[in-house]
C-alpha cells in the first residue's frame, strides 16, 4: 500500500513524494489516495498540486473552439500589438471565422494573451501575495547573469494546450532552464528556477506580477539567495519583459508551428532538440550573429 495510507509514515512520504515534483500534474494526481487517513488537502500540499485540482476533471475543447484558439495563436504571435478588434478582422481575413468580441475575449484570456501595449490591468496577481517594484527602468543588462527574466508561454496540442516556461539570461539571451506542464501550477516554475541557480545566480531576477512569481513558495528560493534583488514588471508593462517574448516568438515559428506537435510528449522531445540549437548552434542577428552560449561564456 502506499505510503500516503500510513500516518506514521508521512514524513518519510513526504520526502518520497517531492522527488515526484517533477511528474506532470496527472500524474502526481494519481499517487492520492481519498481513503488515506492523511487528509485531501495535505496529500495534494505534499505532491505540489492544488487540493481542486484534484478534484478536476479537464474537459478537451471542442473542434471548433481549437480552430478559434489556434487561430488566435497565430495571429496574435505574428501581430503581438494586435488587441480584440483586429484579432476579430484578421480571422475572418485570414482565418474565414467569424466570432465576436466575447468569443475572443474568451480566448485571450483563457491563453493569457495581453496586446504588447500599456494598459489598465495586464497582470493580475494575487490579492495577499508580495508584489517588488520595477527595477529596471532605463536599466540595461551588462553582462551574463546580471539580469534574468522569467515568464509562461501556452503551446496549442491537438487536444488543447500545455505550458513552457524558462530562465533567459537577458544579456546573451541564453535559456538557462525551462520546464513544460500541462497547468499554471506554481511547481514547475519553481522548478525551473531552482535547476537555473544550480549553476549561476543573477543580479537581479525579473518577472510579472503573476501568482506564481508572486506565491511564497517561489519568492522562498530567490530570498534564499540574498543578494539577487527581485523585479516584478508594473501593470500595463507588457514591453517590460520583451527578450523572453521574442523568444516565444522564436520558438513558436522555427519549432512548434513548423512540427505540429500533438501530445505533451512530443513537445518535450521537440524542445530537447531545440533549445540545445537556439543556446549554441543559432546565430543571433542581435548579438552580432554570435550564438547565445557564446557569449555567456565568453563574457563571464
Amino acid at each position: 500500500m502506499n505510503c500516503i495510507v500510513c500516518s506514521a509514515h508521512a514524513t518519510k512520504n513526504s520526502r518520497g513524494l517531492k522527488k515526484n515534483l517533477s511528474h506532470s500534474i496527472a500524474a502526481r494526481k494519481s499517487f492520492i489516495e481519498r481513503e488515506s487517513p492523511i487528509s485531501i488537502t495535505r496529500q495534494a500540499e505534499l505532491l505540489g498540486i492544488s487540493r481542486a485540482s484534484v478534484y478536476t476533471t479537464p474537459t478537451p475543447p471542442s473542434e471548433g473552439a481549437l480552430a478559434l484558439q489556434k487561430a488566435v495563436d497565430e495571429i496574435y504571435t505574428a501581430h503581438p500589438y494586435y488587441g480584440q478588434r483586429r484579432i476579430i478582422v484578421a480571422l475572418e481575413k485570414d482565418h474565414h471565422i467569424l466570432v465576436g468580441r466575447d468569443a475572443v475575449r474568451t480566448v485571450m484570456q483563457t491563453l493569457g494573451l495581453t496586446a504588447l501595449y500599456p494598459a489598465p490591468k495586464t497582470s493580475v496577481s494575487h490579492p495577499e501575495h508580495t508584489v517588488y517594484p520595477y527595477l529596471l527602468r532605463g536599466v540595461a543588462a551588462h553582462h551574463p547573469n546580471h539580469i534574468w527574466g522569467t515568464d509562461i508561454t501556452y503551446i496549442r496540442l491537438q487536444s488543447g494546450f500545455c505550458y513552457l516556461t524558462v530562465i533567459l539570461d537577458w544579456y546573451s539571451r541564453k535559456v538557462l532552464s525551462w520546464r513544460l506542464s500541462n497547468s499554471l501550477e506554481t511547481s514547475f516554475c519553481v522548478e525551473v528556477l531552482t535547476e537555473a541557480l544550480d549553476s549561476a545566480v543573477p543580479d537581479i531576477h525579473n518577472s510579472d506580477q503573476g501568482v506564481q512569481y508572486t506565491s511564497e513558495e517561489y519568492l522562498t528560493v530567490l530570498k534564499a539567495h540574498g543578494s539577487i534583488a527581485i523585479s516584478m514588471d508594473g501593470r500595463g508593462r507588457c514591453m517590460d519583459n520583451i527578450f523572453t517574448e521574442r523568444l516565444w516568438r522564436t520558438v513558436k515559428y522555427e519549432d512548434i508551428f513548423l512540427k505540429g506537435y500533438v501530445t505533451m510528449d512530443e513537445v518535450y522531445q521537440g524542445l530537447s532538440e531545440y533549445f540545445p540549437f537556439y543556446n549554441t548552434t543559432r546565430p543571433h542577428q542581435s548579438l552580432d550573429y554570435r550564438t547565445p552560449e557564446e557569449v555567456y561564456e565568453g563574457s563571464k
